[in-house]
């Protein structure tokens, strides 16, 4: 989740058929969810946004071979099939079994509580940080619309307006020195309203 901003119930329904090594991509076409006290139900994802390529990192790759080691030790022909991240005998994990597990882990290396849609918020939050624009950390997380990302990350830009701004006056600058250097000055023309 935190490698690629995926969901939930995106990550829990994920399965090898959907994932394409060689493309370095997965296709997000199912996903997870505990309904009716807790009754695992395979449906479609969230949004038809949500229906999509992903991209994979190299640091994802590596997490997927692992699993695929994992899982191809434990078939007896070797096989990946089914749920990529999956109980021994191939049925889905419970989401609140993974949320568990998450916090034993964190509270094991002494991090704070957090939940599973945290690490979505934390993709997202250094996806933007690291400057990338903001329709395609809308297109990565999958949001049905910009304005969807705008709603939920819109705090964290809040020193682009200054980026933005200070970045036009230094190519206006830029523009208005190079001008200089190439015309003659005739009289001094009066200033351009702002």
């Amino acid at each position: 989740m935190l490698g690629t901003g995926m969901r939930r119930g995106e990550i829990l329904a994920l399965h090898w058929s959907d994932v394409h090594p060689m493309d370095r991509k997965l296709f997000v076409r199912w996903t997870l969810a505990a309904v009716n006290n807790g009754k695992l139900h395979l449906g479609q994802p969230k949004t038809p946004a949500s229906r999509a390529w992903i991209s994979l990192s190299p640091r994802v790759m590596a997490t997927l071979h692992r699993q695929a080691a994992i899982q191809m030790a434990a078939q007896p022909d070797g096989r990946l099939e089914g749920l990529v991240f999956s109980r021994g005998d191939g049925s889905p994990l419970r989401p609140q079994w993974v949320l568990d597990q998450l916090r034993k882990r964190t509270t094991e290396i002494d991090l704070p509580r957090i939940g599973l849609h945290d690490l979505r918020h934390t993709a997202a939050s250094i996806i933007i940080a690291m400057g990338i624009p903001l329709a395609i950390v809308s297109k990565t997380l999958r949001h049905a619309t910009l304005a969807t990302t705008i709603n939920l990350y819109g705090h964290l830009f809040k020193n682009s307006a200054d980026q933005a701004v200070n970045a036009l006056g230094d190519a206006l600058n830029k523009a208005d020195a190079d001008h200089r250097s190439t015309t003659p000055v005739i009289e001094s023309a009066p200033p351009m309203a702002a």
